[in-house]
């Protein structure tokens, strides 16, 4: 049975879901602030997975990650003086680098709570475009408990990870660039952590070309979206443990109403999967990606009958890559044989 709150929480969140005229708007306010990022190929890619695979490289984005979209528009579209108090955030890494790269480019002060074991690329990244880091332990519930106190304390405007209607209309504007890019899409397929990209990829496909399926990408080791996608509810874990620590966090309410309407299935692939595919992209395309990147091309590979045949989209969410600590280069990834 339905109750009260659940009427009410719904009704919260389908006042809170933008449609594509946001997408329109968000796209010609950070405009100046982003990059219009290339669509690559590669011929010996699609021989191994026998699908037209066109990697949208989110990687070369400013900032390093597509995040940077969501948080601009988060950011420009403050009035004098809200944007005076400042933004503040949790993130493991990129999106509150973006919104570091964002809040510096408009003058104001942010704050970012950050895992202690998020990658040094990343919030050295975050120092250098201004940000505050404020260390957490290694899970949802601390990243939320230690933010709540620097809200309180601050009163900056509260930019979420992904669970922000601002910044899921900026992240639809990387699809929307995609499909003007290649034409005659069959799929798209994205990483899935908390959704973001997912959602803003459902908002912009549903609304411009609805015949196209979105498939979402998640390591096995942070696989929540998959088992709240076969539940058919949200189902949150605290605190996984995977190499695409992009990946890490849960979907929430606004997120899951994009993936629960339009995303046409989540496959999981292994740590060693995502390792191998962000490896090849590096060796056969000559890009930097990072392990969350990877996920897409791993899924591909992993279930190759979905994709055969096809003309696919792949988002490349970000290139942010600690250079010290390569994946192949640390136990268990280095002991594997060439």
């Amino acid at each position: 049975m339905t109750t009260i709150e659940q009427l009410d929480s719904t009704a919260a969140v389908q006042a809170a879901v933008p449609d594509f005229a946001a997408v329109e708007a968000a796209h010609e306010l950070i405009r100046p602030y982003i990059h219009l990022t290339p669509v690559l190929t590669s011929s010996y890619i699609n021989s191994l997975t026998g699908a037209e695979l066109y990697f949208k490289c989110e990687n070369f984005q400013k900032a390093g990650a597509f995040k940077v979209r969501g948080a601009s528009n988060a950011v420009f579209g403050l009035d004098e003086a809200t944007a005076r108090r400042g933004v503040a955030t949790h993130s493991s890494g990129n999106h509150a680098l973006s919104l570091s790269y964002a809040a510096g480019r408009r003058g104001i002060p942010v704050t970012v709570v950050m895992p202690h074991t998020a990658p040094e690329a990343k919030k050295a990244a975050v120092r250098g475009y201004g940000g505050t880091i404020v260390e957490c332990e290694p899970s949802t519930s601390s990243r939320e408990a230690t933010f709540a106190e620097v809200v309180a304390n601050s009163g900056a405007d509260f930019v979420h990870p992904y669970n922000d209607p601002r910044v899921i209309a900026g992240q639809a504007t990387c699809s929307k660039e995609l499909v003007q890019q290649v034409a005659g899409l069959d799929a798209v397929i994205a990483p899935i952590g908390g959704g973001g990209m997912v959602s803003g990829t459902c908002l912009t496909l549903s609304s411009v070309a609805p015949s196209v399926k979105i498939y979402a990408a998640e390591p096995i080791n942070a696989d929540d979206a998959a088992r709240s996608f076969r539940a058919g509810h949200i189902i949150a874990d605290d605190a996984p443990s995977t190499v695409a620590d992009g990946l890490k966090v849960p979907l929430k309410e606004l997120t899951w109403h994009f993936v629960s309407r339009h995303v046409t299935d989540v496959l999981t692939v292994s740590e060693q999967e995502i390792v191998d595919a962000m490896r090849l992209i590096w060796q056969r395309m000559k890009i930097v990606v990072e392990p969350s990147s990877a996920v897409t091309l791993a899924a591909i590979i992993r279930y190759p009958d979905v994709f055969a045949g096809k003309k696919v989209g792949l988002i490349l969410t970000g290139g942010n890559v600690d250079m010290d600590r390569l994946p192949w280069t640390l136990p268990p990834f280095n002991s594997r044989e060439s």
